[in-house]
């Protein structure tokens, strides 16, 4: 196979890029899917849109170690 010019090398690796990139969103969305898939199992309409929203952002940013843990030490809610 006769070598590649620089030229026609970018052009393989910026076709491979955009593959990669297709196939990180793909899987990034099917992910989210079924994280959704999850919710729908959860009580969630005992908070409110805001609150829940603010709960799973500031979930994500500690970290889900730190998160359990906080969460976890709470008190349970009186049934």
């Amino acid at each position: 196979m006769p070598k590649l010019t620089d030229r026609e090398r970018l052009a393989e690796l910026e076709q491979r890029k955009r593959k990669i990139a297709e196939e990180i969103e793909q899987t990034r969305v099917a992910l989210r899917g079924k994280y959704a898939a999850i919710i729908s199992e959860l009580e969630v309409e005992l908070l409110t849109e805001r609150d829940f929203r603010d709960l799973i952002s500031l979930a994500i940013k500690a970290g889900s170690t730190a998160s359990l843990q906080a969460l976890k030490a709470l008190p349970s809610r009186p049934s």
